[in-house]
């Protein structure tokens, strides 16, 4: 998709935010994993709106180099306040615009699905890794659809994802094929709306790639599924689980 064809990153903040809980959630998940290790520079390889940036450079006292093909989506990023050593540049993933061999660790999140080609992507990020370093996935798979929390509410969109999302096991392939190692694959439950009634405010801001492929009927009438749903069984916390892929 071409965000920059669409009014997605305008509402993008919006509709997928990150609470303080949810930042510390998967910044204790990445330091799991380091072992203490040296890091000096991240990519946050197709960073968005530079949700992560922050976070990743304060927790691991980094530079961070953001890395997006959407200009409207750096825009966003770049009217943040961010605490230094933050910086963006627009690039592809099938051609990061940095040396070889000049960052510490690779973040991605919620990207992988979106690359053109993802085994040419695999290889420039075993290309830009130093030796030693680390390489971060966090993303949804096909595995996993039917544990979405909107799936069951817009009957269409497991096949949409289907088509969309990678499995697990292909994402691995791809990265083994370009050198790398599995270290882990896990899966991380994020609370991401305190209730079925915020879940669809959020919803109804159109950040979802997958929920804006619907005609607007359809879209609507999930919309007013999840609130009757909500009605039903009251407010309760609203999770999803995200896979996390270790790559050394």
């Amino acid at each position: 998709m071409d965000y920059d064809q669409t009014n997605i990153p305008a509402v993008y903040d919006g509709a997928r935010d990150l609470s303080p809980e949810m930042l510390d959630l998967w910044m204790h998940a990445l330091k799991m994993h380091l072992k203490n290790q040296n890091v000096q520079r991240i990519l946050d390889l197709g960073c968005g709106t530079g949700r992560f940036a922050d976070a990743l450079a304060s927790s691991f006292t980094a530079e961070v180099v953001g890395v997006d093909p959407s200009m409207k989506m750096l825009e966003r990023a770049r009217e943040k306040h961010h605490r230094g050593r933050v910086q963006y540049q627009r690039g592809a993933a099938e051609s990061i615009p940095l040396p070889s061999a000049s960052v510490d660790m690779i973040f991605m999140s919620m990207c992988f699905h979106h690359f053109e080609n993802p085994a040419l992507a695999a290889e420039e990020c075993r290309r830009v890794l130093r030796e030693g370093g680390a390489a971060f996935v966090r993303t949804g798979t096909s595995d996993r659809i039917e544990a979405y929390p909107y799936v069951r509410f817009f009957p269409s969109t497991p096949a949409i994802l289907e088509e969309t999302l990678p499995s697990g096991d292909e994402l691995i392939a791809n990265f083994e094929a370009a050198g790398f190692r599995k270290i882990a694959w896990d899966i991380i439950t994020q609370t991401i709306a305190p209730g079925w009634n915020a879940y669809a405010d959020k919803l109804a801001l159109g950040g979802d790639s997958v929920l804006t492929r619907l005609d607007a009927r359809d879209f609507e009438n999930g919309l007013s599924a999840i609130r009757r749903h909500a009605a039903d069984v009251g407010e309760q916390n609203i999770t999803e689980p995200i896979d996390l892929f270790v790559f050394g």
